[in-house]
């Protein structure tokens, strides 16, 4: 699918930008530095689409998330490309930004783009869908001078001509994993899924000697271990996944079973036996179900019909028999969710023995079937950031009330990820995997660091005891396992932090709300209190407020004060709002006027006030 070189008039640097990915839950912050690691998964898009470039351009691809981007980097290029999620659309921006302030051609794709480019600035050329078939009409567009702003098509390409990634344009040994594609699309069509919308309904996939020659590339850049093969359904198609398995098997046995391999599937993979043996005998050892929900009404309501075929918790106790690990996404804020929704999340959640419970609000993402719904019925509130576990943000008016159903979200995690509940769920998990391992692997200098590590760090935490009990509980019944239960203990230090980190995140928030709230309350107060006090006794309390904010921002880690940044703007514009117009205006007018009407519209003005120059302060 390259252009074709005698077609082709000149040659181009090209510098490839990856924003960066904010703390999550799936960033794996603090558990990297225990394998000394900086990343989780390379650009693949970007990677790939370096393939589909004309040989001759000259490709360098910086992936924030492990190195740093200079200004130099930008000046050295003749183009910048740019593909994000919209969970990276704060970085993405900051990056235009500098390419703008040097003057680049910027370029941009990947699905932040492609599902929101009308409302993007700073870009000058949108290169959106699959780039397969966008990007050589690009090319050839800007070598002849005269390129579009958009480039878009509907018709999904055949992968099995893609070539492979370039592996030689990242740091290979920065990630925790490598990351490979076989398929695209999804048969099902559940109403908050972005997927089937970019990529269809039908499933298309690469030939299995394809993949292979992928893996063998993967191979030969050195890296060993876990490769994730990011279909969003890996069994979408499931005749095509069982003429693949058997070459895999066949080529893991040949080299010696150089990686684990992991995916994402639909539940119903726990309705074929024999599919799941041969992901077992190729080397899968966890799959990512989208469980979403335990009631069988909101399921219907969603389209999620797959999940209503048999019991989940039987399909994932199979699964886990098998020797394969479940984690697993569920959603908080349907409109059919019942009461007792949160009981029932942790009830299922620790029954099933998931230990990575990927539980968030529900979001209505671009151009999918609950965004059109929602906008129809004039629930919409805006655009999402896309992180549905830290942002405590939903972007449509809920049926549930939104407090309740933040308060319910916040217990959920804190339960969830209480130590005692989490390794409740690891015990469960290991005590239904097999007793024996099906692929033995020696163990690498990598997996004995992370154990060192932990056992120093874990066992000496506040939840050491728990730590160490459940470590001893994997030697005595199922020691075979026990390279499952370090891994599993290393995410948990990830699981703990980044919920303590996240509840201190909401509660600043919260608190920030509540004094913006309470400021009508406080500068009546000081009016009563006489008016030659009201400006000292103003300017005391916003130091207060002030510096009690501070000191909790402060506490909070670095990746994670990011989610109430906004929410501080809001406050010290606020703030710094009031003082200026209560020393300018009101106290001036109450030493000659301290008429009634003038207290009453007080609050009225601040807030008029206060919210202009938030706004300002954001554009």
């Amino acid at each position: 699918m390259r252009l074709p070189t005698k077609e082709r008039t000149m040659s181009k640097n090209v510098l490839m930008i990856y924003p960066e990915i904010p703390t999550t839950y799936w960033s794996f912050t603090y558990a990297l530095p225990f394998i000394g690691k900086r990343a989780s998964i390379p650009p693949l898009g970007l990677m790939t689409v370096a393939s589909l470039l004309p040989d001759d351009y000259e490709v360098k691809l910086i992936d924030m998330n492990v190195s740093g981007l200079s200004r130099e980097d930008i000046m050295q290029a003749d183009m910048v490309f740019i593909s994000a999620m919209i969970v990276q659309k704060r970085s993405f921006e900051e990056v235009v930004e500098i390419c703008n302030d040097c003057g680049k051609t910027v370029v941009a794709g990947g699905p932040y783009p492609t599902s929101s480019y009308e409302k993007i600035k700073g870009v000058d050329h949108f290169v959106l869908n699959e780039a397969e078939l966008t990007l050589p009409v690009f090319i050839q567009d800007y070598e002849r001078g005269n390129p579009k702003g958009v480039y878009r098509s509907e018709m999904k390409p055949d992968i099995t001509k893609t070539p492979p990634p370039r592996f030689d344009l990242v740091t290979i040994d920065a990630y925790s994993n490598m990351a490979l594609q076989f398929s695209r699309g999804c048969p099902f069509n559940c109403e908050f899924c972005d997927i089937i919308e970019m990529f269809g309904r039908f499933p298309r996939t690469k030939n299995p000697e394809q993949l292979i020659r992928e893996m063998e590339l993967v191979l030969e850049s050195g890296f060993r271990g876990s490769l994730f093969i990011v279909d969003d359904n890996f069994v979408g198609n499931k005749k095509k996944v069982k003429e693949l398995l058997p070459v895999i098997i066949e080529w893991q046995k040949k080299e010696g079973y150089p990686f684990k391999l992991f995916t994402e599937a639909s539940i119903n993979l726990a309705d074929d036996n024999e599919l799941l043996d041969m992901m077992v005998a190729a080397g899968f050892d966890m799959v990512f179900v989208g469980i979403e929900t335990p009631d069988e009404k909101t399921l219907a309501l969603t389209q999620k019909k797959q999940n209503l075929r048999n019991k989940i918790l039987d399909s994932i106790i199979k699964i886990q028999e098998k020797g394969i690990e479940v984690s697993a996404g569920f959603i908080l804020g349907f409109d059919t969710d019942p009461d007792d929704i949160f009981e029932r999340q942790i009830r299922l959640i620790q029954e099933a023995g998931i230990p990575m419970a990927m539980v968030g609000l529900l979001i209505a993402l671009p151009n999918t079937q609950l965004f059109r719904r929602l906008e129809k019925e004039g629930r919409l509130l805006g655009q999402t950031s896309g992180c549905n576990t830290q942002d405590f943000k939903i972007n449509f008016i809920p049926v549930m009330p939104e407090e309740r159903l933040i308060e319910g979200y916040r217990r959920v995690l804190s339960e969830i990820y209480s130590p005692g509940k989490y390794f409740a769920r690891c015990l469960k998990l290991l005590e239904r995997m097999p007793r024996k391992r099906t692929v033995r692997r020696a163990i690498k200098v990598i997996e004995l660091r992370a154990f060192l590590l932990s056992l120093f760090r874990q066992s000496l935490s506040k939840y050491g005891f728990q730590y160490l009990k459940f470590l001893i509980m994997t030697l005595r019944h199922n020691i075979h396992q026990f390279p499952l239960a370090v891994s599993l203990a290393v995410k948990g230090y990830h699981f703990f932090r980044i919920t303590e980190e996240t509840l201190k995140a909401n509660e600043l928030s919260s608190m920030m709300d509540y004094y913006m709230k309470s400021l009508d309350v406080k500068l009546m107060e000081i009016v009563e209190m006489g008016n030659t006090l009201c400006a000292s006794k103003l300017d005391e309390w916003r130091f207060v407020l002030r510096k009690n904010i501070a000191k909790k921002y402060r506490q909070l880690d670095r990746g994670m004060q990011q989610y109430v940044n906004d929410k501080l703007i809001d406050f010290q514009a606020y703030s710094e709002y009031v003082i200026s117009y209560w020393k300018e205006s009101v106290c001036n007018q109450l030493k000659t006027d301290n008429t009634q009407e003038l207290l009453l519209e007080l609050p009225r003005k601040l807030r008029e006030t206060a919210n202009e120059g938030s706004d300002d302060s954001r554009n």
